[in-house]
């Protein structure tokens, strides 16, 4: 996540959910997406797991799970299946 630079958006699908993220800075971000994140939320993501102790910090990583803080409370995704980062040269085009 520290390696993004800001503005960069990226599509994660969880098993359950599909989450838009807009990375801010860091591994700061805006996250919509499933029964949480309803609406564009602030967020931070701690990491990814397998869902026990050990967790990969400012990461988010293919078959793991994972943790974002918002508003005070930990959420635990679903493993994810995959991540596409959003390219935005197609919306630059001249008019």
């Amino acid at each position: 996540m520290r390696q993004l630079e800001p503005l960069t958006e990226l599509v994660v699908q969880t098993r359950n959910t599909r989450y838009r993220i807009v990375v801010s800075r860091d591994a700061d971000i805006v996250i919509q997406g499933g029964a949480f994140f309803p609406d564009p939320t602030r967020a931070h993501v701690e990491g990814s797991s397998l869902g026990g102790n050990l967790l990969k910090v400012g990461w988010i990583g293919v078959g793991l799970r994972m943790e974002i803080v918002a508003e005070g409370r930990r959420i635990v995704t679903t493993a994810v299946r995959s991540i596409v980062r959003q390219d935005d040269t197609a919306s630059a085009r001249p008019h």
